[in-house]
């Protein structure tokens, strides 16, 4: 997928399908800069001549955001920040399509034990305020992750995780009014 592509999916996102040119939503909102920063130095880190310039770019960005989105990480299409603030996420996680992350979230690693590595998160996961999600685990799709839940284990299909330690609730639309902004359903 193009650069543009990729960085529309986002925008849709942010906006949905408003009359505002591309230019106008750029300069809107700070987590939507921050996203394109990141889309940017992904898509260019393998290019000589513009490497450089977009990771340091991304890297300044972070420093002044608070925020440790690496440029390494594997983003899916539509990924929207809620607020910019303390949010770290591991080089090594791999995100789906539509996820939504909020302030103070970390996505991490566990260093030892059976879930040693680092979480997949499934298309249309919505991960509330000061959550952790920790481990090589696999969040499914439409999962939404409670505000300060603690999460070290799999999570299906269709749920809501609540809690320290976290508890499961299967739910069919799940993040019904929380994950909005379908980049699928614009692309219809």
């Amino acid at each position: 997928m193009k650069l543009i592509e990729i960085i529309k999916n986002d925008i849709y996102r942010y906006y949905g399908k408003n009359k505002l040119n591309i230019k106008d939503k750029i300069t809107m909102d700070k987590e939507l800069k921050f996203i394109i920063s990141y889309r940017k130095a992904n898509y260019y880190r393998n290019n000589k001549l513009k490497k450089y310039f977009y990771i340091l770019k991304h890297k300044r960005f972070s420093k002044k955001c608070a925020c440790q989105l690496p440029y390494t990480l594997t983003i899916g299409k539509g990924f929207y920040i809620g607020h910019l603030s303390g949010i770290i996420i591991n080089p090594k996680v791999i995100f789906g399509d539509n996820v939504n992350v909020a302030q103070g979230v970390t996505i991490g690693q566990e260093n030892r034990g059976k879930r040693k590595g680092t979480p997949v998160i499934g298309n249309e996961v919505w991960i509330g305020a000061n959550a952790v999600v920790v481990g090589k685990i696999k969040i499914g799709n439409n999962v939404l992750i409670a505000p300060n839940s603690y999460v070290n284990f799999d999570v299906p299909d269709n749920s809501i995780v609540i809690g320290n330690p976290g508890k499961i609730i299967n739910k069919d639309n799940a993040t019904e009014d929380y994950a909005i902004g379908d980049v699928d359903e614009w692309h219809k």
